[in-house]
């Protein structure tokens, strides 16, 4: 595994030993920054079950500002922090060994917000979804920020549910990716427009 491009191109990232955790390969990677990018002009990037830290690490080397990484496993967090290092990215990422959803309550506390969350869980988890909604209840996410999940071919992800709009898939053999965009505004507006059918319409019609 390397960095694909960006400031970091071409610098090695070690994979965690053993078989608990499941890489991005550089082939889907590419094709993720090819549809999310391919580089940003700042912003803050969430990897929340962050494995190797090669997304969020390839986010940072792409333009993002500023890195959090999140994983559970203790031999994850240690690679994380040798790949940040060789990437040259140190100062630009935090990195925290933590159980998703009790992360994500820290991070509200912290008044952490993120403009592109990566989304990659075990594939025996199918929480996705709730995840994202439970992102959206903690006020983590900035308007028109992308999330990326990325899950197990075959199993049934909505396209697109409440607060968030589907805005690519993409099938990789048994790997696929839902990037979706956060428009809580538009999902507001909606609702409104809704409600106003209901009851007859606005005064001014």
């Amino acid at each position: 595994m390397r960095v694909i491009s960006g400031s970091a191109k071409g610098r090695p990232l070690k994979a965690v030993p053993g078989n608990g955790t499941r890489p991005t390969t550089d082939k889907v990677k590419e094709a993720m920054f090819s549809i999310i990018g391919p580089y940003f002009d700042g912003g803050h990037v969430l990897d929340l079950f962050a494995g190797t830290g090669g997304l969020g690490i390839e986010a940072l080397s792409r333009g993002m500002e500023h890195g959090v990484f999140i994983d559970m496993e203790y031999k994850s967090i240690e690679v994380i922090k040798s790949n940040v290092q060789s990437a040259r990215l140190t100062e630009q990422a935090e990195i925290y060994r933590n159980e998703a959803g009790r992360a994500l309550k820290v991070l509200q506390k912290r008044e952490s917000t993120f403009d592109l969350v990566f989304l990659d869980p075990p594939y025996r988890m199918k929480n996705g979804i709730e995840l994202m909604q439970e992102m959206h209840e903690r006020g983590l996410l900035n308007p028109g920020a992308t999330i990326v999940l990325e899950f197990e071919t075959g199993h049934p992800y909505p396209t697109e549910c409440q607060h968030f709009i589907g805005v690519r898939q993409a099938e990789y053999g048994d790997t696929t990716l839902y990037v979706y965009r956060y428009e809580p505004a538009q999902n507001a507006v909606e609702a409104s427009d809704e409600n106003e059918e209901q009851q007859g319409g606005t005064l001014d019609e």
